[in-house]
């Protein structure tokens, strides 16, 4: 199973072509793509009417919804996130170290397009696609 980042649903939404966004669109009907429940949230909160909410809400009805956090995810994280600070990486927002550990600790591959994951596949194990 895949899980996809908000930097990619946003691009794939808007109908930017990035290599993460046709990688999507190419992957959908392929193989299982999941949805975590914060990622969600975030793409959801860009949304500036009601009608684009629904919409979007629409497209993500289609997809498995990954619960992202736990006692045990937040734990790693904080573990992972300390770790990667020892090594000299400063990860610019929390939701990256949540998304990155429930990916390593449930097998999940990641698409993104953020930077701050580069050091999850680097040290921590992180499978990520493209």
């Amino acid at each position: 199973m895949i899980l996809v980042d908000s930097s990619v649903w946003i691009d794939f939404l808007r109908g930017r072509a990035t290599p993460q966004s046709l990688k999507l669109k190419q992957l959908v009907g392929e193989v299982e793509i999941a949805v975590g429940d914060l990622i969600l949230t975030e793409v959801l909160q860009g949304c500036l009417r009601v009608p684009e909410f629904r919409d979007t809400l629409s497209v993500f009805d289609q997809f498995n919804i990954v619960e992202l956090g736990s006692y045990d995810v937040a734990l790693q994280a904080a573990r992972n996130h300390l770790y990667l600070r020892s090594l000299g990486y400063t990860i610019r927002k929390t939701i990256d170290t949540i998304i990155a550990t429930r990916c390593i600790i449930s097998s999940l591959q990641l698409l993104h397009s953020d930077r701050d994951f580069l050091p999850f596949e680097k040290h921590l194990g992180l499978r990520t696609v493209i």
